[in-house]
């Protein structure tokens, strides 16, 4: 296994106890600001030193509280791009290279040829004299990532690398991303809150929640099946209820659960957990209804509270008849298609069926 973490470290707001294996292979770790994604890349860099644990890389250990060792950063050839890419502000472009080559490469003739093939590389030829200050936002993450690269690093970690920008250059930088970690080729570790950047970059995820990593599991996975409630809302679900399991089961050989905030029981077709704590669905997942249904499970009666228009849909949200709508799961979140919701109510405070699918309820429980 080219990198194995298992460290512990004492932090104001709470205890980072995480523990992971990653292949050759662009490993996510996705979880909310403050989780302690930011920290586990600097326990591994060596910026920051663990309180306990073990760190391996490519069978060397980069650190092992046992046993004592405890490589300096210089030593570890990690490459981590920062958040705010970290360049020296008062230094051209093509000093900031040449600072990168520096502790490896003594003859300045063989630096300055290699620091011309990466400004070629990296499109940034022609600006070779500019300072940090003179580069747009992209133009400034791909110095960052020629220099990292230039020190031909074991192991890449990049930290929220789309954070500081607009929609436009995020997507435009994630397509010029994708062929840079393709011909890396080895292990990265990508950091993000963003399920859009982990879902489009990489293999397989770790969520993050509270200092504490999930097992990794393969991305798709996760989206189609997340296990817990913060891996679930990750993944961008919507609706959400506290869940217990109902005693009867169905002859169809489903399971029967209760939604607590929405008031209702409902039938799943996906094995439900002694230990479920939560529901999901997704908005797709959920549909309005006019006529009677010869089958009546999963149908309710909601009113609506609120009509938003999006560019390419209604968000409509509901509360269901039954359930508690001040609690923090008691409304859903409807997508409608605007020629669809042309057929059904306009106004709020009317109330209208809906469906949920079965097959695409999502059990969950609390926490890792």
């Amino acid at each position: 296994m080219p990198l194995y973490v298992d460290i512990e470290k004492k932090l104001k707001d709470f205890c980072l106890r995480t523990k992971f294996e990653a292949e050759q292979e662009v490993m996510g770790i996705l979880g909310a600001s403050g989780c302690g994604k930011s920290v586990t890349l600097k326990c591994i860099a060596g910026i920051i030193k663990p309180d306990r644990g073990r760190i391996v890389l490519n069978g060397t250990t980069l650190f092992d509280s046992e046993k004592n060792i405890n490589l300096v950063p210089q030593k570890r050839h990690v490459g981590l791009l920062f958040q705010n890419y970290a360049l020296f502000p008062n230094m051209t472009v093509e000093k900031n290279l040449m600072a990168a080559l520096g502790p490896w490469e003594k003859d300045k003739k063989k630096a300055r040829v290699q620091v011309a093939e990466f400004m070629d590389r990296f499109y940034l030829t022609g600006m070779e004299k500019r300072r940090p200050s003179e580069l747009s936002g992209g133009q400034q993450q791909r110095v960052a990532l020629a220099r990292i690269l230039l020190t031909k690093p074991r192991l890449l970690m990049l930290d929220e690398p789309f954070s500081a920008l607009d929609g436009y250059l995020r997507w435009r930088l994630e397509l010029e991303m994708m062929d840079v970690l393709k011909e890396f080729g080895s292990t990265v570790l990508f950091v993000s809150h963003s399920r859009d950047e982990i879902y489009h970059l990489c293999r397989r995820v770790c969520v993050m929640e509270g200092g504490t990593c999930a097992p990794a599991v393969f991305v798709k996975s996760m989206f189609e099946n997340p296990k817990t409630l913060a891996a679930c809302q990750l993944s961008g679900c919507k609706n959400y209820s506290a869940a217990k399991p109902e005693p009867k089961e169905s002859q169809e050989g489903g399971t029967w659960v209760f939604a607590c905030d929405w008031g209702v029981k409902l039938y799943c077709k996906h094995p439900v957990p002694k230990n479920i704590t939560h529901i999901g669905v997704r908005s797709h997942a959920i549909h309005v209804i006019s006529g009677e249904r010869e089958d009546r499970k999963n149908v309710m009666e909601c009113q609506i509270r609120r009509v938003v228009e999006d560019v390419s849909y209604m968000v409509v949200m509901v509360s269901p008849l039954h359930g508690d709508s001040w609690k923090d799961g008691g409304q859903l979140r409807l997508e409608l298609p605007k020629e669809q919701w042309e057929d059904y109510a306009r106004q709020e405070g009317k109330v209208i069926r809906i469906f949920i699918d079965p097959d695409h309820i999502m059990p969950l429980v609390s926490s890792i």
